[in-house]
């Protein structure tokens, strides 16, 4: 299974990232998880957008999904051979003004998940776990058939049954958008949060996205070392990959 990280800032882009979407790719099924705004053009450096089997999104906010539109242009508008003859976007069905959305006539169909259940996409098993955030959002766990296991705890603040979630992890991904001086009610995770789930989840990797604009990330990156160093840890950045 391989990961590139398409974009990592959590809110909106800036002038050289855009916000969260990752590809990740199992022999020849790929999948885009998330699709933020930046992420199209990202994409079309690695794989012809057309050549995507599916697209999950962990929820509805703009930085998860602002490119999904441009997607379906793309879809209905480029010529070339598809992967799938409509593209199916996968997403929860609690949003009755987003999840319609994603369908668009002879482009894209919505495909309702049920965080309840397993779903299975080509060679690739997904379970969801339910967020602290303020709209419905779900971490996904995906496994390929080798048994090797990727994390992305989506939008969240920290809560304990996370690390249950995640066990085990031979990567995980966390929203890691403050750093440890943030007070007050949050929903999203500090680094040492970050820190804290990593160690008791017993990630093997760790990649923090979902990162702030004002704050400096290798900030960050030193406040997760300071509680868990044992484990290769690292920023996310556009075009970064990771192989398991």
């Amino acid at each position: 299974m391989k990961l590139t990280v398409l974009g990592y800032y959590g809110g909106y882009p800036t002038d050289h990232a855009g916000t969260t979407g990752f590809l990740i790719e199992e022999g020849d099924y790929h999948l885009l998880l998330d699709c933020g705004s930046g992420v199209l053009s990202e994409l079309e450096r690695h794989l012809d957008p057309l050549q995507l089997n599916a697209v999950l999104l962990t929820h509805y906010h703009q930085d998860h999904i602002a490119d999904v539109g441009v997607l379906q242009y793309y879809w209905q508008l480029r010529p070339g051979k598809r992967q799938e003859p409509i593209l199916p976007i996968y997403g929860n069905t609690e949003d009755l003004l987003n999840f319609p959305s994603l369908t668009w006539a002879k482009a894209t169909v919505a495909q309702g998940y049920d965080p309840a259940a397993t779903l299975q996409l080509g060679p690739l098993t997904i379970t969801f776990k339910r967020t602290i955030h303020p709209v419905p959002t779900f971490a996904v766990r995906i496994v390929n058939q080798a048994g090797k296991v990727l994390v992305f705890t989506a939008d969240s603040a920290y809560f304990s049954e996370l690390a249950d979630f995640a066990t085990n992890a031979d990567l995980l991904i966390t929203d890691t958008n403050f750093d440890n001086q943030k007070t007050g009610k949050m929903w999203h995770m500090t680094s040492g949060q970050t820190a804290d789930l990593a160690v008791a989840s017993g990630a093997h990797q760790l990649i923090l996205s979902h990162l702030p604009q004002t704050i400096d990330h290798q900030q960050l990156l030193a406040e997760v070392k300071e509680i868990t160093s044992a484990i290769p840890i690292s920023l996310a950045h556009t075009g970064l990959t990771v192989e398991l």
